[in-house]
């Protein structure tokens, strides 16, 4: 299994994650987080098969603005995001099954979305 990428130092605004279009995971802990190594692997076999799904990996903390304004307090914490809006939150996923289910709902609004428009 491939090495995971790090969480980035260095975050969207809020305004840019709000003007995201389509489907996104915002992804917020740190690299040296316990709970975060340990969800890696359920993070990366959920996502896999979703290439088109946005993935940004996100070093949250003390004074980071785009944590904060998603009220993160425990880490790894997942916001499933479509077209902006949060339509699904897992937090200290255990399993790739919890992961899923919040990819579930987003891509049901995907089609939702796509069949309203």
């Amino acid at each position: 299994m491939a090495k995971p990428t790090a969480y980035s130092p260095t975050a969207p605004t809020r305004a840019e994650v709000d003007a995201l279009s389509g489907a996104a995971v915002l992804e917020f802990g740190t690299d040296w987080c316990g709970y975060c190594q340990g969800a890696q692997s359920s993070i990366g076999q959920a996502l896999e098969p979703h290439g088109e799904v946005r993935h940004l990996k996100i070093e949250d903390g003390p004074g980071r603005a785009l944590g904060r304004s998603f009220r993160v307090k425990l880490w790894p914490t997942l916001v499933f995001l479509r077209d902006g809006i949060e339509v699904a939150r897992v937090v200290r996923p255990q399993n790739v099954a919890e992961i899923s289910e919040g990819l579930s709902t987003l891509l049901d609004q995907t089609g939702k979305n796509e069949r309203t428009a």
